[in-house]
């Protein structure tokens, strides 16, 4: 620059000296480029101290190759069907060979139709953002490609909230360098492929599905691989905002949208104008279904596995009860199951979490089977039992509890069931005073209840609510494989929604005459014949100061008279039973019940006779089918693998197993049980449900009806089935309805002639399915022929 010096002469005739720089061209060329590169060199500088973690730190190769995520773990049946999953995010990976191709081309024409050809970050993109929405003041719509959309999934943004907008703004500015520094690693480390299929894999779609394999099944009840081009449309549409584009809530919302994305294929030729020109005008076609744990199939079975898999170890200071710390202690020891995910650790040292890892639990039980079990159960108590229960109890003031309860006592039932409510559970904790509380449940509300036919809106108070539901009866049902010890079914409630508690492992009730074979066991274990005759008189029990005699359901013509122990289980006679026991003492009972797997307890009295002991269904489908599986008894087994997120083997399980009594007693037995449908307490699966296969069976009714239970044994299925109300005080006034062939035994017969008729099972379980007897068996089992052979066995005057 050179400087000059002027002489300017004022108005006044003064002279004063003037300065005045004089610029070059070159100057102004390299202020232009200095002012231009600036900005570049601004943003070099940036993105170089936020490579080196200078704002914060970065994603490291290893999160790189390994991003965290919160993966469902999935529950499959033994013939590969999904039945549920566990999940904070529903979420299951899938493939890239398992996404069809529209939903490819959908996503790349919406989202980045120039994903191929970029390596993480769009420079053209970013160019239209800039000039359209900085200097035109015009949406652009986002300049991220999909490779920055996957960064910011995989590594979600800083969500503080500042007070001042520069602080805000400098955070989402730092923020958006940090994902293009990732998209652009993530495209060194990963194929193009690979990150569709992440992307895919991870972004939210609503209705509590993350990733495309959960939105496919949630929204169209499909897999990514079989989804239509309208379809994809509409699940890519949802990416923009999955509420405000929902189909279920914005139908005509959501159908606008995905005609967006079919203009979108159309323009960029993945479709034709014709098929742009039909897809557009289609509905939307949903089958929405949302993925919650409340719906699905084996509903009770999932939340089962769920909570014994995730079992912590006992501790004795957190148990009031000393005998059940002693008993999960051990579970814990014995059960590989139980407390699985805290027993067993992954690498890095932590326990698996069964809502985050991704973990694939294969079980036993048959989806076919499942399906026919819940069935079963739905059918007999919506279009038989229930209704009949709703009619007969309709009149009576006491109603759904027994006319004999009084008021004080209903009150106090009442109020038990309210103080074990969640709303009570708030109040009280809030310190709401009892009087109040009890005035909220008190007010009627507007709610919508359940009923066997759907939904239905009604006014009722919090209180009548839970007096409504008592009215329904449970039910529980189980069936399983008595060779390997598989369930093939498992249904513990008529709706696992409304009615949570489970009657298959976690209810315990009075097992009535089902006791009664494990008596008769004892018998044929120490070398009687079902053709044996005893008397059938009364039998008195002297207990201390006290005596008792049971009594029998009702007369009997052959009362007074010798009987054969065939005839005595056919009949469910209680006379013989406790002849039977006094033979026997009642511990050599309980001894025998343990061996064929009953784990609850069992008081050795005489009384136990009448099955007034509680025990679980599970337990007594395990311990029937040791008499199909000759005389070994095999527990029950629900799992028989766990996989991690890629299919490799963490567990596998097997049943454990005891010899509990002897082939030839098992075989007896079958021979009293399959009697007792031939010609006694459950011949009505004859007659009315034309079950004419080779069949034994028990049912069993307890005190009052309260408890009605069927338990049926066939050669390959071993089912037991049980149905009673909440309370036990909540039952059928007669024992014609109340008896556990009219409560339990149609479910069982309900389940067998679907399963029967389903071909796909015949390899399985089949009418022609026989008990094979044993080898060297000589007793003979037809009663008549016995006593031609063995006539002066028990006369009248050995007992009378």
């Amino acid at each position: 620059m050179k400087n000059e010096l002027h002489v300017t002469k004022p108005k006044t005739n003064t002279y004063y000296m003037k300065w005045k720089p004089s610029y070059s061209k070159k100057f102004y060329l390299r202020l232009f480029w200095t002012l231009f590169a600036l900005p570049f060199i601004t943003l070099f500088i940036v993105l170089l101290l936020v490579s080196q973690e200078a704002f914060g730190p970065m994603p490291t190769f290893e999160d790189l190759e390994n991003p965290e995520n919160n993966l469902a773990s999935e529950v499959y049946s033994e013939d590969g069907k999904l039945l549920g999953k566990y999940w904070y995010q529903n979420r299951t990976y899938v493939d890239f060979r398992e996404v069809s191709s529209t939903i490819v081309n959908a996503l790349i024409a919406t989202e980045d139709i120039r994903f191929y050809e970029h390596s993480g970050i769009d420079a053209r993109g970013l160019a239209r953002v800039v000039f359209k929405t900085l200097l035109m003041g015009r949406s652009a719509g986002g300049g991220s490609t999909i490779t920055q959309q996957l960064a910011k999934n995989l590594f979600p943004r800083d969500t503080t909230v500042y007070d001042s907008q520069i602080a805000y703004a400098t955070n989402l500015a730092l923020a958006k360098f940090k994902e293009w520094i990732t998209a652009v690693k993530l495209e060194r480390n990963y194929t193009k492929k690979e990150i569709l299929v992440m992307y895919l894999n991870t972004v939210p779609f609503g209705g509590q599905s993350y990733g495309i394999k959960s939105a496919a099944r949630t929204y169209f009840n499909t897999h990514p691989d079989s989804l239509h081009v309208e379809e994809a449309a509409t699940l890519i549409g949802l990416l923009k905002a999955p509420t405000r584009y929902s189909p279920v809530f914005h139908p005509e919302r959501s159908k606008q949208r995905r005609n967006i994305v079919l203009s979108q294929m159309n323009k960029y030729n993945y479709i034709t104008d014709a098929k742009f020109d039909s897809l557009s005008t289609m509905p939307l076609g949903i089958e929405y279904e949302v993925q919650d744990h409340n719906v699905g199939p084996a509903r009770y079975f999932r939340e089962y596995l769920r909570t014994r898999l995730t079992e912590e170890k006992p501790l004795e200071n957190e148990y009031i009860n000393y005998d059940s710390y002693q008993e999960d202690s051990t579970r814990w020891a014995n059960d590989p199951i139980y407390g699985w995910c805290n027993k067993n650790k992954k690498p890095d040292g932590s326990s698996f979490d069964i809502y985050r890892d991704g973990l694939k639990i294969h079980t036993t039980i048959n989806s076919r089977m499942q399906k026919y079990a819940e069935k079963a159960v739905e059918e007999h108590l919506s279009k038989d039992l229930q209704a009949t229960f709703f009619e007969l109890k309709e009149d009576q003031k006491s109603a759904p509890f027994s006319k004999n309860l009084k008021k004080k006592q209903i009150d106090r039932i009442m109020t038990l069931a309210m103080k074990r409510t969640h709303r009570y559970y708030t109040l009280n904790r809030q310190g709401v005073s009892q009087d109040t509380i009890r005035k909220i449940f008190n007010e009627p509300r507007e709610m919508r209840v359940f009923t066997w036919d759907g939904m239905k809106d009604t006014v009722l108070s919090p209180m009548d609510s839970l007096r409504y539901y008592k009215y329904f009866l449970r039910a529980g049902f189980m069936s399983m494989n008595p060779q390997n010890g598989h369930v093939k079914a498992y249904v513990g409630g008529p709706n696992f929604k409304f009615f949570k508690y489970d009657h298959v492992t976690q209810g315990a009730r009075q097992v009535g005459s089902t006791i009664k074979p494990f008596l008769y066991t004892v018998a044929m274990q120490e070398g009687y014949s079902p053709c044996h005759k005893v008397p059938n008189v009364p039998q008195t029990f002297y207990l201390n100061d006290s005596t008792w005699t049971p009594k029998n359901s009702g007369p009997s013509e052959k009362d007074y008279e010798m009987v054969t122990l065939k005839w005595g289980l056919t009949n469910s006679v209680n006379w013989i039973s406790a002849w039977l026991v006094k033979q026997f003492n009642p511990q050599a009972v309980v001894d025998i019940m343990h061996k064929l797997g009953i784990e609850s307890y069992v008081e050795p009295v005489p009384a136990m006779i009448l099955g007034t002991s509680d025990i679980k269904l599970s337990e007594m489908v395990g311990a029937y089918s040791t008499y199909a599986n000759e005389g070994v008894h095999i527990q029950p087994q629900y799992i028989t693998r766990i996989e991690d997120r890629n299919g490799n083997v963490l567990a596998t399980f097997k049943p454990t197993q005891n010899e509990a009594i002897s082939e030839q007693t098992a075989y007896l037995m079958i021979n009293l049980l399959k009697n007792v449908v031939q010609e006694g307490t459950a011949i009505r699966l004859r007659y009315k449900y034309q079950l004419m296969n080779a069949i034994a069976g028990k049912t069993g009714t307890t005190q009052n009806q309260s408890d009605g239970w069927f338990m049926g044994v066939t050669p390959n299925l071993v089912s037991g089935a049980w149905v009673g109300g909440e309370e036990r005080s909540i039952h059928f006034n007669s024992i014609t309805q109340g008896q556990g062939a009219n409560m339990a035994l149609p479910i069982w017969a309900l389940y067998m002639e679907k399963v029967y008729n389903d071909s796909t099972l015949t390899n399985k379980v089949s009418k022609e399915d026989e008990f094979e007897e044993p080898n060297n068996f000589d007793y003979i089992l037809d009663c008549e022929e016995y006593e031609r052979k063995h006539p002066q066995e028990n006369r009248d005057e050995d007992f009378f």
